[in-house]
């Protein structure tokens, strides 16, 4: 598969994982066990904010990866 073809689905696949993700978390972030604890809610945040990362970073090394000679 060419980068440029890679590129496209990649950036699909990013979109695709940015909208689930922050749906989930928003979602989550509605339960009454975690709205009931500011300390529970400074977590999940920075949890939900940095962990997109981990799923996105495979993509994106696929993403670049050169086209075979």
């Amino acid at each position: 598969m060419k980068i440029r073809t890679r590129k496209l689905l990649g950036t699909i696949a990013l979109l695709l994982l940015a909208a689930v993700w922050s749906l989930t978390g928003m979602a989550v972030a509605q339960m009454p066990w975690l709205a009931s604890s500011g300390l529970l809610q400074a977590v999940f945040y920075v949890v939900a904010g940095l962990g997109w990362v981990l799923p996105a970073m495979p993509i994106v090394s696929w993403m670049s990866r050169p086209d075979p000679a």
